[in-house]
């Protein structure tokens, strides 16, 4: 007899995953792994989220700086310009100060202190001939290597256009306090040299007037250096060389607690 062949029946692989499934006899995915099990069909949509309260602050913060940088380089833009204007229309110079004369008629040296006497004339010019300027009450020091030996003042003064003005004034000083290092220093200057070196400094305020505007009062420090003197040692007062002095004026502006 003939024996017969049983071939097992062939069937076609799943068209999808239900039917592999099915097919499989149990609930084991096939392999390889269709699309369907490559991607996790219920992972998390993405949302955009709202800009956040910190980005907002950032941006307005961003926003007032610039516009604050533009406001002050506008403002400065403007204040170029009007300097400008008023160079080219008025041509401003600053005040000048020459000491005239300076007159030593009293010189004492104590163990505390200094007592003395000068005669003392500014002269003060007024280059401009669109300006003026107006002086508060001028507070006069003398000072010898760091030591005040004398004080006193000018009246104020208006100060015309192309104008000239003599000041004179008496500065003193009746037994003025002084450090014993400051003291040793003047009697070394006089044993040494026979003379006093001197500085004068005279501080005021003053507005500026240009036609009929006037400016606030601006602070003023004139500086004259350069000075010599001999000690006197009768009646007769000596008098100092001045013919080389040069007085520099310096603003005196002040900036909250600063000066400069």
């Amino acid at each position: 007899m003939t024996e017969e062949k049983v071939h097992p029946s062939f069937k076609p692989p799943a068209a999808n995953g239900t039917t592999a499934t099915a097919a499989n006899g149990r609930g084991n995915p096939t392999f390889p792994p269709t699309k369907a099990q490559l991607y996790n069909t219920t992972r998390p949509v993405y949302r955009p989220q709202p800009p956040s309260k910190r980005r907002h602050s950032r941006s307005c913060c961003c926003s007032c700086c610039l516009w604050t940088t533009l406001f002050i380089i506008v403002l400065l833009i403007l204040v170029v310009i009007t300097g400008a204007v008023l160079w080219v229309l008025y041509r401003p110079h600053r005040p000048t100060f020459t000491v005239s004369s300076l007159q030593l008629s009293q010189f004492n040296i104590t163990s505390t202190g200094v007592a003395s006497k000068f005669n003392f004339t500014l002269t003060a010019r007024n280059p401009n001939k669109k300006i003026e300027f107006l002086y508060d009450p001028i507070n006069v020091s003398i000072l010898s290597d760091g030591a005040d030996i004398g004080d006193g003042s000018f009246p104020g003064f208006e100060h015309g256009t192309k104008n000239t003005t003599t000041l004179t004034s008496v500065i003193s000083s009746s037994g003025r306090t002084l450090d014993s290092s400051q003291i040793s220093t003047l009697q070394s200057d006089l044993k040494n040299q026979k003379s006093l070196p001197l500085k004068i400094q005279l501080n005021t305020k003053v507005k500026v007037k240009i036609g009929g505007l006037k400016t606030k009062k601006v602070g003023i420090r004139v500086s004259c250096d350069g000075i010599k003197v001999t000690v006197p040692t009768g009646k007769t007062p000596s008098s100092a060389t001045t013919s080389n002095v040069k007085c520099n004026v310096d603003l005196r502006i002040k900036i909250w607690k600063w000066t400069v």
